[in-house]
């Protein structure tokens, strides 16, 4: 079911997120997939990037927009009605977890279908990396899955290799910023940085 765009009294758009829309922290967005309808509410957190889960094409108005506002899409297929491979699914999240923790991808966004499960799955290894203890990382996860949470979406996330991620990233420097000494941001070193892998534009 689409959404609509409704105009008040001093004929203004009114801006509407896309559902399941939070900030993740400082730069970092989670939705499910945006529509046409959502797309003045976006251009208010001026994005650079967007991360998308799904293995189907870019919506092609969504394309339109991205292309018309200079954002990119990088894409990371991962099955959401059969469950994927995990091995599929280990290099789908690691291959995202590098875009999403380099800040010059900043801001950006994640989403799958409807924000819930591969895009909670993408955040839960997240927090993962900057050491949520799992009982917050599982009611994180929860909160926006609901009752279809799903049991092996949190034993992916339980069992995910993060000492392996961060031997890889030997390049990231990990720096407290932002909200005090409580909000951790992982920033780039820029010497040795393999640029990114654009996977759709």
């Amino acid at each position: 079911m689409g959404c609509i765009i409704e105009e008040d009294d001093g004929d203004d758009v009114v801006m509407e997120p896309p559902p399941n829309f939070s900030m993740v922290e400082e730069g970092i967005y989670r939705s499910s997939c945006p529509r046409p309808c959502n797309f003045s509410f976006l251009e208010t957190l001026n994005l650079r990037s967007i991360i998308y889960l799904c293995p189907e094409p870019y919506p092609e108005e969504n394309l339109e927009y991205i292309r018309s506002h200079n954002i990119r899409l990088f894409q990371f297929g991962i099955e959401g009605k059969t469950e994927p491979s995990l091995a599929t699914l280990k290099d789908a999240i690691r291959g995202a977890l590098k875009i999403l923790i380099d800040v010059r991808n900043h801001p950006v966004l994640i989403h799958c279908k409807r924000g819930k499960h591969r895009t909670g799955s993408l955040v839960g290894c997240l927090r993962k990396l900057q050491n949520w203890c799992l009982s917050s990382v599982f009611q994180e996860y929860q909160h926006f899955a609901g009752i279809k949470s799903r049991d092996a979406d949190m034993k992916f996330i339980e069992t995910f290799d993060v000492v392996y991620l961060r031997q890889c990233l030997h390049s990231i420097i990990y720096q407290y910023q932002g909200y005090g000494s409580k909000k951790r941001r992982l920033l780039y070193r820029e010497d040795n940085v393999q640029k990114p892998r654009i996977t759709s534009i």
